[in-house]
């Protein structure tokens, strides 16, 4: 569930709060106001240098994050995540509703991070739990007690933490509720709440516009393909031109004919993860009011072997006019983005950037501890996104873009093919796209750690809202430049 953040200089009188002390080694145990015991057991752990220390009661859950001041900026704020998901555990595990953090360390992030790590892991999606009441996590608020808190950061990180809930919401959800259709609905009713514009192109339309790519992975479905579009543009927005992002819509991947082993499908709820993301972004942009001007596209269907399905040895006149010959129906996420980032054009954008759960080369190559990206944007744009990739912990991996990968993509009949071969698969997915962009444009192939099947801190398990911290992150950045 959802928690809610705030700054809160006193406990109220006979509540039960859990409380988490910030310290540094050296700071003065007296201003805790500990028991004799717990000072002198506090004093033994820091001399083992334990990060974090329980000095719970049967009746009081009480901790002690030890600040040894040895790790650098990024891992730094990545451990009191952590730490902050450790402390979660204990709370809930207490059945207490209150978390107090105590900052008496004088840090600028450090109780930023502790609460964003307690409010990440406080996630629960138990729609279809029969006891979801019972079950729920006790833990409702965050209150803050910290030198360099403010209104405004609390703000953000409400925002933020409300953006990475629904889009792990979105993830989670089984597309017998979630399809195409229903997938455009959530865009409205949260861009109607956010004061996002949205609108939505159904399958009639999209053959009017020769949405080629998109029609052709809907060609096996009962259920229409939709493409949705979120627009988020203030009054005083710092960017001429918008940032467009671009997010693989797919609610559903069977494989198409080319049908997944089963195994391999079991998680493919998940194939809409960089719809989810991009979604969320902008969700979060407009709640912060961030002035920056975001475009969000969203291409979405289902990709199912029916009667109709597109078949591998098709030709796919797409949207920009290529021909596509399709030699895998299961390399469908290209497919529908390349309409999509064709469509991005239309916008004169500053900035094209793309998300999906695309290879499964990506995922194996680094697994879900970051991002694999690629494309044509300037090197200091690169240097920006991956700024905020460390300060967030979603971290991108850059994979090269020769044009020899572009050479595997080489088709006999069409203007080319949608797979490339065994070899590089993440960079020829990545190549292909390339095709259908005109404009500074990045992709970020998501497969790793969008959908996770173990335990994983404060990202939880299954859905994770990759990305959106990361995309946040980085419109914040730029609403300052």
């Amino acid at each position: 569930m959802s928690v809610k953040i705030g700054t809160n200089k006193k406990s109220q009188e006979g509540s039960e709060e859990a409380v988490l002390f910030l310290i540094k080694k050296n700071s003065k145990l007296d201003e805790l106001r500990l028991s004799a015991e717990q000072e002198d057991y506090l004093k033994s752990q820091i001399k083992k240098e334990k990060e974090l220390v329980s000095l719970g009661s049967m009746d009081k859950v009480c901790a002690v994050a030890v600040d040894y001041g040895k790790k650098d900026a990024i891992a730094r704020r990545e451990a009191y995540r952590k730490l902050g998901a450790s402390f979660c555990s204990m709370v809930n595990a207490a059945e207490v509703n209150t978390a107090r953090i105590i900052d008496l360390s004088d840090s600028k992030n450090d109780w930023y991070d502790v609460a964003e790590g307690i409010s990440l892991s406080n996630y629960q999606f138990l729609k279809y739990r029969k006891e979801e009441e019972k079950e729920r996590n006790p833990l409702e608020t965050i209150a803050v007690q910290a030198k360099h808190s403010s209104d405004e950061r609390m703000h953000e990180l409400n925002c933020t933490v409300a953006s990475v809930f629904w889009a792990r919401d979105l993830v989670n959800e089984p597309v017998i509720t979630l399809d195409a259709l229903k997938l455009s609905e959530e865009a409205e009713r949260m861009g109607e709440k956010a004061g996002i514009k949205v609108e939505v192109f159904n399958k009639t339309k999209l053959e009017a516009l020769k949405f080629g790519g998109l029609l052709a992975v809907n060609s096996g479905s009962q259920t229409p393909p939709t493409f949705t579009i979120m627009e988020y543009k203030p009054k005083k927005a710092v960017n001429d031109k918008p940032i467009v992002l671009v997010g693989k819509g797919v609610v559903y991947d069977t494989g198409g004919l080319s049908l997944k082993p089963t195994s391999s499908m079991d998680t493919m709820k998940s194939d809409m993860g960089g719809a989810a993301a991009v979604m969320a972004a902008i969700y979060g942009a407009a709640s912060m009011e961030l002035p920056v001007h975001v475009v969000a596209l969203i291409p979405a269907t289902d990709n199912r072997p029916g009667e109709m399905a597109y078949t591998p040895g098709d030709v796919i006149k797409m949207y920009n006019g290529l021909q596509v010959e399709v030699l895998n129906t299961d390399a469908e996420g290209r497919m529908i983005l390349a309409d999509a980032l064709a469509y991005a054009a239309k916008y004169d954008p500053e900035l094209v950037m793309d998300f999906a759960t695309l290879t499964g080369a990506a995922a194996m190559a680094i697994g879900q501890y970051g991002i694999v990206c690629m494309g044509t944007a300037e090197e200091k744009v690169k240097q920006s996104l991956k700024k905020s990739g460390d300060e967030v912990y979603e971290r991108l991996v850059e994979f090269p873009f020769w044009d020899e990968y572009k050479d595997l993509l080489k088709s006999d009949i069409a203007d080319m093919k949608n797979i490339g071969g065994p070899v590089g698969g993440a960079i020829t997915a990545g190549k292909f796209l390339e095709h259908f962009t005109s404009y500074p444009w990045m992709h970020f192939d998501i497969a790793g750690p969008a959908y996770i099947k173990g335990n994983d801190s404060y990202r939880g398990k299954n859905g994770t809202g990759a990305a959106v911290r990361f995309l946040i992150n980085y419109l914040q950045n730029r609403a300052k430049k």
